[in-house]
């Protein structure tokens, strides 16, 4: 029998997500769809019974608003919510704001897959010439993180999102989930993908496989070690979650009409 239970939710489909650009730590709040599957996720966690009493999310809007419509849903309003950037999207560096499909026409799909999926590969970093440079680089509320805007990252493999969460993981999470806390974890797919990794001991060459649909609550049943008793969950409708896995796992190919 479990002695922990945690809850693993990537964000709601946000408006990047929709437009198949990589999206990272550009603040896009929820898409019209994105909206109905938080909401919908929050009627299939009440209808299961779960019962939070702490949420952790990112410091990105499309992670917080996909928590605020799940613990709407639940009729949950009241638990308490922390947000840290160590629990953001990869930063995925010069890479952000670019189109998946079209750079699989660019630069094949492979290519495509190892800047999305793969564990120790950087994209080049954000320069000052980027876009989107002034947006995230001066962004008020990394002001208030735990370490100088100097120090943030311009660009991450998921071995770097990795080793930023694990001490957020360690010194916030685990404390709460050993009182006794039912937690819920609002991120978004390669933290959610980095924390998997970590507990669930996935290897290097196998994490690159692990594909995470937006709205879908993923249930880890642990030991008292934080140990998985098996492998994580999808919580829903399989036959409808292995559907949204393809519709992630299909924005890094080149479109049909263009091969």
């Amino acid at each position: 029998m479990a002695k922990y239970k945690l809850v693993l939710l990537r964000h709601g489909e946000g408006a990047w997500n929709k437009e198949n650009r990589f999206c990272s730590w550009v603040d896009q709040k929820l898409s019209t769809d994105g909206i109905k599957e938080a909401q919908n996720c929050g009627k299939h966690l009440k209808a299961l019974g779960f019962e939070f009493d702490l949420v952790f999310t990112s410091v990105l809007s499309r992670s917080i608003q996909t928590a605020w419509l799940v613990l709407e849903e639940m009729g949950q309003e009241w638990v308490p919510i922390q947000s840290s950037w160590r629990l953001n999207e990869r930063h995925y560096g010069a890479l952000i704001g670019l189109n998946r499909a079209e750079m699989a026409l660019n630069h094949g799909e492979e290519q495509v897959k190892i800047w999305r999926r793969s564990y120790d590969v950087t994209p080049p970093p954000i320069t000052e010439s980027h876009p989107y440079y002034e947006e995230i680089c001066n962004d008020r509320r990394y002001k208030c993180s735990d370490v100088s805007q100097d120090n943030l990252p311009k660009a991450e493999s998921l071995r770097d999102v990795l080793d930023r969460l694990l001490p957020y993981w360690n010194e916030k999470i685990v404390p709460e989930l050993k009182s006794g806390k039912m937690i819920l974890i609002s991120a978004h797919g390669n933290s959610s993908r980095a924390l998997l990794k970590h507990l669930e001991g996935i290897s290097d060459e196998d994490i690159i496989n692990v594909t995470l649909p937006t709205g879908v609550p993923i249930l880890l049943e642990l030991d008292e070690n934080l140990h998985p008793l098996g492998p994580h969950q999808f919580l829903g409708d399989q036959e409808a979650i292995q559907a949204a896995i393809k519709k992630v796992e299909d924005q890094g190919k080149v479109k049909s009409a263009e091969k």
